[in-house]
Order: structure tokens, then C-alpha cells, then sequence
């Protein structure tokens, strides 16, 4: 997706270990309307899935899925990353490891928004170990619902999420794929290298 692409050259900052820097656009500031053209896409994508549920985890992967699920007609569930007074029982939970944040957290979404009879759309803004994309695959799989695909807006494709998501059956599409972050450098992976 170019505009996305443009965005992460024109704004996202390479850090050291492998860090993108995406704050003045999608984790902490939030352009719209590019998120809006985000949500397009990605409903444009599986527009034929029959998705009746987007899911993501809380808090980045707010903004793109929201307009995801905006464009297919669907409730949004974000899973949270802290418990709630208001969120103590009948809980699908998982646990998910940060390499970011250098944490695990442990994701809870309740009982009563997810079911066997849902088709979900699981979204995030990063796909780097697939860590987050796990966590919801199994509060998905814990409800019984059917997962159509994975949407990502930004793919280390250096690291082996995709690898581990696809191996596992799933289906990924990713609106940005890097295949490189050196030298201050973001280097995205080439249009005939993603078909081979």
C-alpha cells in the first residue's frame, strides 16, 4: 500500500535492534485518514469472508481496525491487556509477549462478544515474532470461532511471524512488508520476492 509505505519513509524513525518508530502516525498520533485508507483496504482484502467480528489487541491496533470494521459492517473487540473492575469473569484469555515492550501480558476478552458462530477478522499493527497475531488466534479458537484471515499494517519480514501464521494454516495479508531495517534505513520487500 503506498500511502503507508510513503508514511513509514517520510515519518517512522529506524532505532537500533530492529525498531521502527511509527509514533507520529499509528502509536501514539493518529493519522486518519490514512488509517481510513487502511480500513478500506483491509476490507477490501476479505470482503468475501463473511467477517462478523474484527478483533485486536488493545491499544495500537485500535485505530486501523476500527476503520476495518467500520467498512465490513462489524463489531470491533479489542482485547485487553489489563483487567477491569468491570471485566472480572467468563473471560477467554491468552498470553502474549511483547519483544517491544520486553513483556507478557496476558489478553482477556469476554465470553459474551465472541462466539462459535463468528467469523473473525484478526488485525494488528505490527507482525514481527507473530506473538500478538497467536494470542488472539487462541482467545478465537477458545470461543470456537472461525478465522479468515490476519490483517497487518506494518511486517517485519525478517522475523518469522508471517513464517509461523502461514505454517500454522492462516492467512496473512500485510499492507506494508519490510525486508530490512539497517542503517537508519527502512528497505521494503519487493513486489516479485513477495509473489515467488
Amino acid at each position: 500500500m503506498l500511502a503507508l509505505e510513503n508514511a513509514i519513509l517520510e515519518k517512522g524513525t529506524v532505532l537500533p535492534g530492529g525498531v521502527l518508530k511509527v509514533n507520529s502516525f499509528l502509536n501514539h498520533q493518529i493519522d486518519t485518514g490514512l488509517m481510513i485508507e487502511i480500513g478500506k483496504e483491509f476490507a477490501h482484502r476479505f470482503k468475501d469472508c463473511g467477517i462478523t467480528k474484527v478483533i485486536t489487541i488493545e491499544s495500537s491496533g485500535i485505530a486501523p481496525s476500527f476503520f476495518a470494521a467500520h467498512e465490513l459492517h462489524a463489531p470491533l473487540i479489542f482485547a485487553r491487556k489489563k483487567k477491569s473492575l468491570t471485566l472480572q469473569d467468563n473471560l477467554y484469555t491468552s498470553s502474549v509477549y511483547s519483544f517491544t515492550k520486553q513483556e507478557t501480558s496476558e489478553i482477556t476478552v469476554a465470553k459474551e462478544f465472541l462466539h462459535k458462530d463468528d467469523t473473525v477478522l484478526i488485525i494488528d499493527d505490527f507482525l514481527a515474532n507473530g506473538q500478538a497475531a497467536l494470542g488472539l488466534i487462541d482467545v478465537a479458537k477458545q470461543a470456537g470461532a472461525t478465522i479468515a484471515g490476519i490483517g497487518i499494517v506494518i511486517e517485519k519480514s525478517f522475523q518469522p511471524g508471517r513464517e509461523k501464521l502461514e505454517s500454522a494454516g492462516y492467512r496473512v495479508e500485510s499492507l506494508a512488508r519490510i525486508e530490512r531495517l539497517d542503517n537508519e534505513t527502512v528497505t521494503f520487500l519487493q513486489k516479485d520476492a513477495i509473489h515467488s
